[in-house]
């Protein structure tokens, strides 16, 4: 495992960056994580390699996207199969999850109230659903009660993150899907990861 000399940096929120630091804080990595405002990041945007964040730094060599961040970290730290077939079926629930936080940021960062309006209904009525039924349909197949195989992957930490982020907004309740809240029952009963969000600093997004 490479996971050493490890920085993240982002924003001071959970945002894009929470998938790897629930990853980190499970795989109980130490690491450096350093948060800019909106004030002090200006001066460092062009210090990133795209201008933008998420980064990590590995041994001072600095890469962004936040999903290759997240994917790296969680091949590392042993959450990614070794079987490319398995791989498959944990990137296809990771894209799914991309697709469901796609709609909800639409939904959240509206600035036309008239829009918002119209997004946030869509959201609660259309996209929760219909990703929770997939969600819990993907969990049955497996059987397991992981998304893929019998242990803790990529694709639990992804789905936990959103539906958990969701869960604090007032957007969704798992009440009516039993697998899905099952696993967020067990990532967050994980000993590492309960003392990860025990302390987790109470940030906007």
């Amino acid at each position: 495992m490479t996971l050493k000399n490890i920085k993240l940096y982002y924003f001071d929120a959970q945002g894009r960056a929470e998938l790897t630091r629930i990853i980190l804080a499970a795989a109980g990595v130490k690491y450096e994580d350093i948060r800019y405002t909106f004030q002090t990041w200006p001066a460092e945007k062009s210090k990133m390699p795209f201008g933008q964040l998420p980064v990590i730094s590995v041994d001072g060599k600095m890469f962004g996207q936040s999903l290759a961040i997240a994917t790296f970290v969680a091949k590392e730290a042993g959450f990614y199969p070794k079987n490319n077939l398995d791989g498959l079926k944990v990137d296809q629930v990771v894209q799914l999850g991309v697709d469901f936080q796609t709609a909800a940021v639409k939904a959240f960062f509206e600035k036309d109230e008239a829009k918002k309006s119209v997004y946030e209904k869509e959201l609660k009525e259309v996209e929760v659903p219909k990703y929770l039924d997939i969600f819990e349909k993907l969990l049955k197949e497996s059987g397991t009660g992981y998304f893929v195989g019998t242990t803790l992957t990529l694709a639990d930490f992804c789905i936990y993150d959103l539906v958990a982020m969701m869960i604090g907004r007032g957007v969704l309740s798992t009440s009516k899907h039993p697998l899905v809240d099952g696993l967020v029952k067990k990532i967050e009963s994980n000993p590492n990861v309960k003392t990860y969000l025990a302390n987790r600093k109470k940030t906007d997004f």
